[in-house]
């Protein structure tokens, strides 16, 4: 079962979500992180990414960084930027980026069904980000972004959902980015009598979700693999402090929107590599054509399912990978014949998670930025593939296995700042 609960959530107020709210903490680097800050001062980005205020050199492991988020993160709940209900709620949270639109259920998870294999992982965490998360749920005592999770859609989850969603929202507005952001706070409990004269909860939404949830056998990390697991270390840390520690701890929990995964859009994550040794394009590209098919109709972003688009020599140029006998999910992605196939034997790559002439370029506009770099001389190589789909995520994770690092980039992005869980 997939275990939710409400939380009373940090909110800020309706008229100043917008300027309040920011994109994740990992999308963004430290340049543009401090753009936002000077932007505006009511910027969550100062308990995100505290770093920031301080110049390009400071480590954004220090420790001054975690204290520093501290003091932000309570300056804005003094100056009731963030305020916390007086009540535990489940929300319901829309993003809608031009015609694509995803409505989740905003809820606390636990971190014993992350550890129970409840709440399934797809990829494998980096220890500098998870533990740099870790420190910093502690240094709040509070989860400040949440965790998108996936589920196979259920008809009487959306039947509830929609109800919700004819009250007025707690806020709706367009972010700088285009997408707008919608919360709806599901209604409190309503107690109703019986011909008994005993209260039920008949009417109340909330249980009518929590109920709903338990009825869903597992949920799916689409985005936040860091966030959870900081989740569960964190809550090792105070079960450790805590020797009357009963399980029902806020720290026990932690947030998430939860999506069902038809709703969902997952967009390629590509690659560019730089520090090529002996660059030779044209003899690459001599090599491509004598091992793999080629497509005529070269494009920045590829069509269908094992096609592989490199850009280099001012141009892009479309490849079919190999089919891969294997019947594994994992050998099975494009991902991962794109390591056996290229990656490895072209040029001895061999974990994508360390190797250093490897960076990640995820999003709608990721083709385009692998075009730049290249052009700008930044990268020697770009490397666009098609996205995997949701059931291909679901099919590893079933088995408990690993998709390559950097697999899966779900857009649009969750903002930061719109419901803060703390413990």
């Amino acid at each position: 079962m997939a275990r939710i609960r409400p939380f009373a959530a940090l909110l800020p107020p309706s008229n100043l979500a917008a300027r309040l709210s920011c994109p994740p903490y990992d999308v963004v680097n430290t340049t543009e992180a401090r753009q936002f800050i000077q932007n505006d001062a009511h910027s969550f980005m100062r308990i995100i990414r505290a770093e920031a205020e301080w110049d390009e050199e400071f480590h954004p492991y220090d420790q001054k960084v975690y204290t520093r988020s501290r003091e932000n993160f309570l300056l804005f709940q003094q100056q009731g930027w963030l305020h916390p209900q007086s009540s535990p709620h489940l929300f319901v949270y829309r993003l809608g980026d031009g015609e694509h639109v995803q409505t989740g259920v905003v809820a606390c998870c636990t971190v014993d069904e992350y550890e129970f294999g409840v709440i399934c992982r797809h990829e494998n965490t980096k220890p500098e980000k998870e533990n740099d998360r870790t420190q910093h749920t502690l240094a709040l005592s509070a989860h400040p972004e949440p965790v998108l999770l996936a589920y196979r859609g259920d008809r009487a989850i959306d039947e509830l959902v929609e109800i919700v969603c004819r009250n007025l929202p707690w806020f709706d507005f367009k972010a700088e980015d285009g997408v707008q952001h919608t919360l709806w706070l599901a209604p409190a409990l309503q107690f109703g009598k019986n011909n008994a004269g005993v209260r039920d909860r008949e009417n109340d939404l909330q249980s009518h979700l929590i109920q709903a949830f338990a009825r869903i056998p597992y949920l799916y990390i689409a985005d936040g693999h860091h966030r959870t697991a900081s989740a569960g270390r964190v809550a090792a840390v105070r079960r450790a402090q805590n020797r009357l520690h009963h399980g029902e701890e806020e720290y026990n929990f932690f947030p998430a929107v939860l999506f069902p995964a038809e709703q969902l859009r997952i967009l390629a994550y590509n690659r560019a590599l730089r520090g090529l040794s002996n660059w030779q394009p044209e003899d690459f590209l001599r090599r491509l054509r004598r091992e793999f098919n080629r497509v005529d109709n070269a494009s920045a972003v590829p069509q269908q399912q094992g096609d592989v688009s490199v850009y280099c020599l001012s141009r892009w140029h479309t490849f079919q990978l190999k089919p891969e006998t294997a019947h594994d999910p994992v050998a099975l992605l494009d991902l991962s014949r794109l390591q056996k196939q290229l990656l490895e034997p072209y040029w001895g790559i061999r974990d994508q998670r360390t190797d250093a002439r490897l960076d990640f370029i995820g999003g709608k506009n990721s083709a385009q930025q692998l075009q730049q770099l290249v052009d700008r001389g930044q990268a020697q190589i770009g490397i666009s593939l098609f996205p995997p789909s949701l059931a291909e995520l679901f099919a590893v994770s079933d088995r408990s296995e690993l998709m390559p690092p950097k697999s899966t980039w779900f857009e649009p992005k969750l903002r930061s700042g719109l419901f803060v869980h703390g413990f």
